[in-house]
C-alpha cells in the first residue's frame, strides 16, 4: 500500500487539506493521476473520493496544499483555459429549463470559443461525435427535461465528451443507467482512455472498477489507502479493510480482472423441489 509521489503527471494533489465549512474531509492528502490511465477512484460512502474530484476539477478550494496541473496550481489557471484541458461530469447536473439536447451538448464546445473563433465546422463535428458515441443522436430536439435520468445522463456525458479534453473527471457516471448502458459507457471510457485520454472515475461497483481501471485508488476516511493497478493491490484484506466486507476473491472469467465475490450470511441449499405439501396436506 502507497501513497501517491506528488510532482508527478499532469495532474496531481499536493498534500491538500479538504473542508466543508469546519468539518475536514482530507488532510494532508496526495495523490498523482497517471498521464494516459484509466483511474478509477472507490471506496465507501463519505470516505472523500467525490471531495477529491472536486477539488481535482476547481470546484473545491483546498484549505491547505493545492492542485497542480500542467506545472501549475490549478487555481491561477483561467477558467477557460481549465475547461479546455479538464472536462467534469460532476455528480448531480442541472440544465437550463426548455434547453434542447443538441443545444446542451453543444455547450460543450463554450472554452473553444472566442471573440475571434466562432462556431466552426470543428465544433459541429465533435457535437456529433458525441452524441453519436453515447446514443442520444435520435434526441436531439427533444427537451432535456423532458428524458428520462438515464437518457438525461447519456445527454450530459456527451456535453463533456464534446469539451474533447485530454482529461476527463466523471463523479459516478453510471448513476441512472441500467446494467447495459452501464456496461457500454464503461466500454467507451476505455475506448476513449486507449486513444490516449486520461480518464479519471469515481465509482460504487468495485468489481466494475477492477475491470475498467489501469489504476486504481482505495480511499478510507478521507486518506489513501492503497494504490495501483487492481490485479496488484486488490485483495481479501484489502477489500475488508476499505469497505468492511468479507469476500473471496476470484479471477473474472472474461477478463481474468479481481472479481469480488461477497461472502455474506451462508446460505442453506434450496430444498423445496425435494419436499413439498399438497393442497390436503400431504407430504410429498
Amino acid at each position: 500500500m502507497t501513497s501517491s509521489q506528488s510532482g508527478s503527471g499532469r495532474l496531481h494533489a499536493d498534500t491538500i487539506t479538504l473542508r466543508y465549512d469546519e468539518r475536514t474531509i482530507s488532510r494532508d492528502l496526495s495523490v498523482a493521476i497517471p498521464d494516459g490511465a484509466f483511474t478509477v477512484i472507490v471506496g465507501p460512502n463519505a470516505c472523500g473520493k467525490s471531495t477529491l474530484l472536486r477539488a481535482l476539477s476547481r470546484l473545491l478550494a483546498p484549505a491547505a496544499g493545492q492542485v497542480i496541473l500542467d506545472g501549475r496550481s490549478l487555481r491561477d489557471h483561467p477558467s477557460k483555459e481549465v475547461a479546455r484541458r479538464l472536462g467534469l461530469l460532476p455528480q448531480s447536473s442541472s440544465a437550463p429549463e426548455g434547453i434542447t439536447v443538441a443545444d446542451l451538448v453543444a455547450r460543450g464546445r463554450y472554452p473553444h470559443q472566442s471573440f475571434l473563433r466562432q462556431w466552426s465546422k470543428a465544433d459541429e463535428e465533435a457535437v456529433v461525435d458525441a452524441m453519436a458515441a453515447t446514443r442520444v443522436t435520435d434526441l436531439s430536439w427533444r427537451l432535456v427535461d423532458a428524458l428520462s435520468g438515464g437518457q438525461r445522463q447519456r445527454v450530459w456525458i456527451a456535453m463533456v465528451l464534446a469539451q474533447q479534453t485530454p482529461i476527463l473527471l466523471l463523479d459516478e457516471p453510471t448513476t441512472f443507467l441500467d446494467i447495459a448502458h452501464q456496461i457500454e459507457l464503461m466500454d467507451l471510457l476505455a475506448d476513449l482512455n486507449a486513444q490516449g485520454r486520461t480518464i479519471v472515475a469515481v465509482l460504487h461497483d468495485l468489481n466494475q472498477a477492477c475491470r475498467y481501471a489501469t489504476h486504481l485508488i482505495a480511499m478510507k476516511d478521507g486518506a489513501v489507502l492503497a494504490e495501483g493497478h487492481p490485479s496488484s493491490i486488490i485483495t481479501e484484506r484489502l477489500v475488508e479493510k476499505v469497505f468492511g466486507l468479507p469476500s473471496v476473491i476470484i479471477p473474472d472469467p472474461v477478463t481474468g480482472s479481481p472479481l469480488i465475490v461477497p461472502k455474506g450470511r451462508t446460505m442453506l441449499p434450496d430444498t423445496s423441489s425435494d419436499f413439498c405439501v399438497d393442497k390436503e396436506g400431504t407430504a410429498s
